[in-house]
């Protein structure tokens, strides 16, 4: 059963075989992967080299950890299934006015191969605990106006509309239950 779990070195091969499947698409996760790709990317074939890539994506989630000028502290978790990494979805712990237009708290991607089977859904509804636990309620979900496959996405997931700026549609969503 799929599951969200932190980042995981013992992923690799699995990880790898998606950046693949999103070079082949040309969907490089809204340029996050092709940031990482830039930065980590060539040292991701050997085991030692990926670990450091995981290590350094779990030092962003703490406040004086290191993470690309101008990022706020952030907390990945993949979505994997046994030995299947299948996406992963980032909790960004607060928000910057560049984030409260366009970015949001919660970012997510499924890889390509993994798509359109509820992942991406699942993924999200199971992220809000976490987002609650980090004191965030509501947070903001955003998507491409274009990007109908993550509007339904985000709306299942009980995103409340709140507008659109420059392309980009604002959903809020609440992590507490029954409010």
């Amino acid at each position: 059963m799929p599951q969200l779990i932190l980042p995981d070195a013992r992923f690799r091969v699995s990880f790898l075989d998606a950046v693949h499947e999103h070079i082949v698409e040309d969907d490089f996760f809204g340029g996050t992967l092709a940031r990482e790709l830039r930065e980590h990317g060539s040292s991701w074939r050997q085991p030692a080299g990926f670990a450091r890539y995981v290590e350094s994506v779990r030092e962003e989630e703490s406040e004086d950890g290191r993470r690309p000028e101008g990022f706020v502290p952030n907390t990945w978790y993949w979505y994997v299934d046994g030995d299947t990494y299948l996406g992963r979805i980032q909790i960004r712990h607060r928000l910057t006015q560049w984030l409260l237009d366009y970015g949001g708290h919660i970012g997510y991607g499924v890889r390509p191969g993994a798509r359109r089977r509820g992942h991406a859904t699942a993924m999200l509804r199971d992220v809000l605990p976490y987002a609650r636990e980090l004191g965030l309620d509501p947070v903001l979900v955003t998507c491409d106006a274009t990007n109908i496959a993550s509007r339904k996405v985000i709306e299942a997931g009980g995103g409340k509309f709140e507008d659109e700026r420059d392309g980009k549609l604002r959903y809020w969503i609440r992590t507490r239950t029954g409010s």
